[in-house]
């Protein structure tokens, strides 16, 4: 399919972003693992998608990347991703609504809900497009694999600054004191 082979560029690029990513998300993680508060829960909702969000830009980038003889099998994937991803955004969401660790602002429904969720809806149609016109569809792939690419890497770095400045920079309970200071009362993580 020569309208794939015109977007290799892209993929190849967006592609290695995803995979580095995901290898430095582990790296960042082991890092402030010290930082961190155990919290499961926070993150299932916080950490994981963030890696789950740059693994599907690197599997559509290798699917995009693979040659294809016609658009039926790649737009399959697409829907399938699409529909899959929507499934898990909306478990995201509930994690989100039900840990108890940190309490998630506008922002944080904005980049691991709403944007995901969009992300995922336009795979999705792109499926139904591309059976029929392939050229507008792998614009729009083009733009949800930015979009996921993006929230990923967000998401990635308000976590690693919670951790930064929220997490570590409280001061540690002086010992043979029982009360806390106001900063370190409710430990609260992203991760």
């Amino acid at each position: 399919m020569p309208e794939l082979t015109e977007w290799n560029s892209f993929y190849v690029i967006v592609g290695s972003s995803a995979g580095a990513l995901i290898g430095l998300q582990f790296v960042v993680m082991t890092l402030i693992v010290n930082l961190a508060a155990r919290a499961p829960e926070a993150g299932a909702a916080f950490a994981t998608p963030s890696v789950v969000h740059f693994g599907v830009v690197l599997m559509l980038s290798a699917t995009a990347s693979a040659p294809w003889h016609s658009a039926t099998p790649v737009a399959t994937i697409w829907g399938l991703v699409g529909l899959i991803g929507i499934v898990y955004v909306a478990i995201v969401t509930r994690r989100m609504s039900a840990q108890d660790v940190y309490r998630p602002v506008l922002e944080d429904w904005l980049f691991h809900s709403v944007l995901p969720f969009t992300a995922y809806v336009m795979l999705a149609a792109s499926a139904v497009i591309g059976m029929s016109r392939v050229r507008p569809a792998l614009f729009v792939i083009s733009a949800a694999t930015l979009v996921l690419l993006f929230v990923g890497i967000h998401n990635a770095w308000d976590a690693v600054t919670y951790h930064i400045f929220s997490v570590g920079a409280k001061e540690p309970k002086s010992e043979g004191s029982s009360e806390t200071s106001d900063n370190v009362s409710q430990p609260k993580s992203k991760v």
